[in-house]
C-alpha cells in the first residue's frame, strides 16, 4: 500500500504567476502577516499596521514630520541617503530609491519569514480588536488588505503611491488644513484615513461593494486618527459611469444633500497607484474633466504614479507603458495644470 499524501501546509500562503504582489507586502517579509478573516469573495484578508513618524519636536497636527510607513523600514527608503534631500528624476519627478535586500539574521530567534505564514484569528465577520498592553494607537494605522491578487483587486492591496500620497499630505497640511478632498479609486482607504487627520471632509470612493466594505472597515478601525472632526465618507464612484450613484438600494451610493457638498465645497482631487490600465487611466481623466466642470472652487488635483519599468516580448526592450499611457494623457488632457500652486510646483 502506497503512502498517505502528505497534509498540505494550511499555514502557508502560495502566491501563483497568475496574481500581482505590492512592493508594500513583498518588501517586509519578516513582518508577522495577520490573517483576521475572508472577504465576500473567499479571499485572506490580512491585517497590517502602519505608523506615522513624527519629528522628536512634533506632533501629528504640526510642525516637521517624517512619513507614514510600515513600523519596520520604509518600503522605499534608502538609510544611505537620509538627510541628503529629494531625488529628482530628468523629468522632475520625485525618485523613490528602492530598499535594498537585508541581510538575513544568521541566528534568527524566530522561525524564518522569507515565506508569508498568515495567522488565522478568526473566520467571523467582525476583526478581533487591538489587544490590552500594545500602548496608544495615537500614531499607527491599522489596515485590513488582500495580497497577491488578480489584477482585477489589486485595489485591495496597499501600494507605496499611496503611502507617498499619504506622506505629501501630511507635509502640506497647513496648506490642507480644514478643506474638502475627494479621492479617486482609494483602494483600502489608506490615503483618505490619513488625508482626514487634517481635512474637514474627505469623500473616499472606489467601486465594488467588497471593496468599498473593506474600505468603511478600514475608517472604522482608524477613528482614533479622526478624532479632531475629520470626517470621511466612503461612497461609489465609477468612472465609467457619468453621474454618481443616488439609488439608495445600492451600497456606499450618494444622498442629494452630499453631491450638493461635494460639488460646493471640494478643493482637492487625490489619486494615487491607479494607472495601470490604459483603458482607466482615459476614464479617469474624463472623470477628472467632468468634476472640474462641476465643482464650484478652483480645484488642485494631487496624483501619484510609479514608474513601472517592465521587459516587453514585444518592444524587446525595457518600456514603462502603462506611465507613457499616463504622460500622454495628462499632456492631451483639458485640465490647466498650473506650474505653481499654493501647494508647489507641479
Amino acid at each position: 500500500m502506497g503512502q498517505p499524501a502528505p497534509t498540505p501546509v494550511m499555514d502557508e500562503a502560495t502566491f501563483r504567476s497568475d496574481t500581482v504582489l505590492s512592493d508594500v507586502h513583498l518588501y517586509t517579509p519578516n513582518q508577522r502577516h495577520l490573517m483576521v478573516r475572508l472577504n465576500g469573495k473567499g479571499q485572506p484578508v490580512f491585517l497590517s499596521h502602519f505608523q506615522l513618524l513624527w519629528g522628536q519636536d512634533a506632533g501629528p497636527k504640526g510642525g516637521d514630520h517624517s512619513s507614514a510607513h510600515p513600523e519596520t523600514s520604509p518600503p522605499g527608503s534608502d538609510p544611505s541617503q537620509e538627510g541628503t534631500g529629494a531625488q529628482l528624476d530628468e523629468d522632475g519627478d520625485l525618485d523613490v530609491v528602492r530598499r535594498p535586500q537585508a541581510t538575513p539574521d544568521p541566528d534568527p530567534a524566530g522561525p524564518s519569514r522569507d515565506k508569508v505564514h498568515p495567522v488565522i484569528l478568526c473566520l467571523e465577520e467582525e476583526a478581533p480588536g487591538e489587544e490590552a498592553g500594545e500602548g496608544s494607537l495615537g500614531h499607527v494605522i491599522r489596515i485590513e488588505h488582500t495580497m497577491a491578487t488578480p489584477l482585477e483587486d489589486v485595489g485591495k492591496q496597499v501600494w507605496r503611491g499611496a503611502l507617498l500620497l499619504a506622506d505629501y499630505i501630511l507635509f502640506q497640511q497647513d496648506v490642507l488644513q480644514g478643506c474638502t478632498m475627494l479621492e479617486l479609486g482609494a483602494g483600502t482607504g489608506l490615503t483618505s484615513i490619513v488625508s482626514a487627520s487634517v481635512a474637514r471632509t474627505v469623500y473616499c470612493t472606489d467601486v465594488g461593494a467588497d471593496l468599498l466594505a473593506m474600505c468603511q472597515r478600514n475608517i472604522t478601525l482608524n477613528s482614533h486618527l479622526t478624532a479632531g472632526g475629520g470626517i470621511v465618507k466612503v461612497r461609489e464612484l465609477n468612472w465609467l459611469r457619468e453621474d454618481l450613484c443616488t439609488d439608495p438600494e445600492v451600497p456606499f451610493s450618494w444622498s442629494e444633500e452630499e453631491i450638493s457638498h461635494l460639488y460646493s465645497h471640494t478643493t482637492v482631487l487625490l489619486a494615487a497607484e491607479v494607472f495601470y490600465d490604459d483603458d482607466l487611466t482615459d476614464a479617469l481623466f474624463r472623470t477628472l474633466t467632468r468634476l472640474a466642470h462641476r465643482l464650484k472652487n478652483p480645484c488642485t488635483v494631487i496624483l501619484a504614479v510609479e514608474k513601472r519599468l517592465n521587459f516587453t516580448l514585444r518592444h524587446l526592450d525595457v518600456t514603462c507603458e502603462a506611465y507613457d499611457h499616463f504622460l500622454g494623457s495628462l499632456c492631451s488632457s483639458t485640465l490647466t495644470v498650473p506650474r505653481e500652486s499654493p501647494l508647489g510646483p507641479h
